[in-house]
């Protein structure tokens, strides 16, 4: 089943273009859109996504409130910042506000993926390799002769 994603921005263009990145993989599906922040919060709890991309410089509620609302009724929700203002937004700002992670739009959409991707699907940890039961190939060791 595809992971739901809601796209947050008040540029259309920008939103245009994460709705075709991502719909262009079979593992995510977008749920919907917002323009505005007040928008934003009525979505997601309407829509309930599996993450929330969300820029921070928006009309009525910005990116920090939205996510601030959010984070206290969907705290099992990621919140994706995605902003040109990441240098101005520290990752500790980001995270009081219940944000998981801070991409700048100037870093580009494949680190948009690779974020979105870490958060919805963690990496599982390989299975240990069994050691073989059988034993191994090795001649046997003969213990040294004792000399009388």
């Amino acid at each position: 089943m595809p992971k739901r994603i809601l796209i947050v921005d008040d540029g259309e263009e920008v939103r245009q273009v994460m709705r075709a990145v991502f719909e262009a993989r079979t593992n995510y599906e977008i749920c919907g859109e917002a323009s505005n922040g007040a928008e934003a919060v009525e979505k997601a709890l309407e829509l309930k996504p599996d993450l929330l991309l969300l820029d921070v410089a928006m009309p009525m509620l910005n990116g920090v409130e939205v996510a601030s609302v959010l984070a206290g009724s969907m705290p099992q929700m990621p919140i994706v910042l995605y902003t040109m203002y990441n240098e101005m937004l520290g990752l500790s700002l980001a995270s009081a506000v219940g944000a998981k992670a801070v991409i700048s739009k100037a870093d580009g959409i494949s680190k948009l993926l690779e974020t979105v991707q870490g958060l919805l699907e963690p990496k599982t940890e390989p299975a240990p390799k069994e050691v073989p039961s059988t034993p191994s190939a090795a001649p046997p060791i003969k213990p040294p002769a004792t000399t009388k």
